[in-house]
């Protein structure tokens, strides 16, 4: 999760998981910007933003999910509503994206120690979220969530509480109680990362379990999850009618390096490879996966930082649509990397940008790949790039837009 920096470098405190849940509520009125259009005109474009609250520790700039207009020939993106949330920290459409849900990153919901997920209708007109309902993720600070590719479950990750939640779907998008709840087991892992950039002090969380990301592969046989505290990648196999989870075999695969500190990861669109990031050792690695066996082989591992040094935590991994490109967001370094996927999948470093802020939480892609947008948490704003489909180079396209304490940003069409 990367710790909270004061000035000068001094490490204030850890991405913490505390405090309440909030009620939900829209906290403006439609713009006339947000209107649908009328006589035959294309539909509206958008953008949601997920940021940190005053429900969270430490406390947020945030408001809860910022709805933003998308112009598609511009990439400029124009805040229109916001709707009340406890620090929804992560966002996930269903494939059809009829329904939209939010992992609230929290510590205490309904009097229990335990994050929330919320599910919300949307309205493709006019970007319009009802919320449907709110359940525990079933342990505390859930730092991320997804989707089956069924729709029939949500998955969530408790960052504080070391475990992963399958949740049920009903018809209308409704969220049931945990189909299961399982714990990530194993020892901790390497207290400071043994690979990484010279100087690096990126320690922290090597204390026990602490689940980061879950998703299934392609196939939705499989789930994946990410536990930074124990330098593992759990492998379940999924029952697709009841939701329960059994280990894989192996059930893990440990981290490229002791210490290394698993984050997100991604699977290239042909579905064969997946690009595990680490957020301690500032670490790519590239996996060859087998869809039948539900295993992993290391082929590659990089730095995401050529020729830095000093401490610095990945934070977020995206590939384009046609699987040419990665990038990666470098936190305190400030930059996105851009590396070339080769034909086998393994990855070259071709460059680097400067995100125009401070601290790149995440970073995501329109649904053209034609931009890039990157949430610059302290800095309070998302700034945009234009990608070039060749080299895939980023310019920047001098747009800030103020969003406090964005944390994670996604399309809607």
């Amino acid at each position: 999760m990367g710790d909270v920096f004061g000035r000068g470098g001094h490490v204030i405190g850890r991405r913490a998981l505390l405090w309440g849940g909030a009620a939900f509520a829209a906290t403006a009125s439609w713009p006339a910007a947000a209107r649908p259009r009328a006589n035959g005109q294309a539909k509206a474009r958008f953008a949601y933003v997920g940021s940190y609250t005053s429900a969270s520790k430490p406390a947020g700039h945030g408001e809860g999910i910022t709805l933003l207009r998308r112009e598609a020939e511009t990439g400029a993106l124009t805040p229109i509503k916001t709707f009340a949330s406890p620090s929804p920290t992560w966002l996930a459409f269903d494939r059809k994206q009829r329904f939209l849900y939010a992992a609230n990153e929290i510590d205490e919901f309904n009097g229990s120690k335990a994050g929330s997920v919320s599910a919300f209708a949307v309205d493709r007109d006019t970007g319009e979220l009802t919320l449907i309902n709110t359940v525990s993720s079933e342990g505390a600070g859930p730092a991320h969530c997804s989707v089956h590719p069924s729709g029939r479950f949500v998955f969530v990750a408790n960052y504080g509480g070391g475990n992963i939640a399958v949740l049920p779907v009903e018809k209308n998008g409704r969220l049931g109680a945990a189909a299961d709840v399982k714990g990530d087991e194993g020892p901790p892992g390497n207290g400071r990362p043994i690979e990484g950039p010279p100087g690096n002090f990126s320690i922290s969380d090597h204390d026990g379990p602490h689940a980061h990301m879950i998703a299934s592969d392609p196939s939705g046989n499989f789930v994946l999850a990410n536990d930074l505290g124990l330098d593992r990648t759990f492998i379940w196999h999924l029952d697709a009618q009841s939701g329960k989870l059994t280990p894989a075999d192996p059930p893990f695969v440990p981290a490229a390096s002791p210490g290394a500190g698993p984050r997100h990861f991604i699977f290239h669109p042909n579905g064969r490879i997946l690009y595990n990031l680490y957020e301690e050792a500032s670490q790519l690695a590239v996996y060859d996966w087998d869809a039948h066996k539900g295993t992993l082989s290391l082929k590659q591992k990089t730095t995401t930082l050529p020729g830095y040094s000093g401490t610095n935590y990945t934070s977020e991994i995206i590939i384009t649509p046609n699987g040419r490109f990665i990038y990666l967001a470098n936190r305190l370094h400030n930059a996105v990397a851009i590396f070339a996927v080769e034909s086998d999948g393994r990855v070259r470093s071709v460059g680097e940008e400067w995100t125009r802020g401070d601290y790149p939480r995440n970073i995501a892609l329109d649904p053209s790949g034609r931009f890039l947008y990157v949430c610059n948490h302290r800095s309070d704003n998302v700034t945009a790039f234009r990608v070039h489909g060749s080299t895939g180079a980023l310019a920047f396209l001098d747009k800030y837009v103020a969003v406090g304490s964005p944390a994670v940003l996604t399309f809607l069409g």
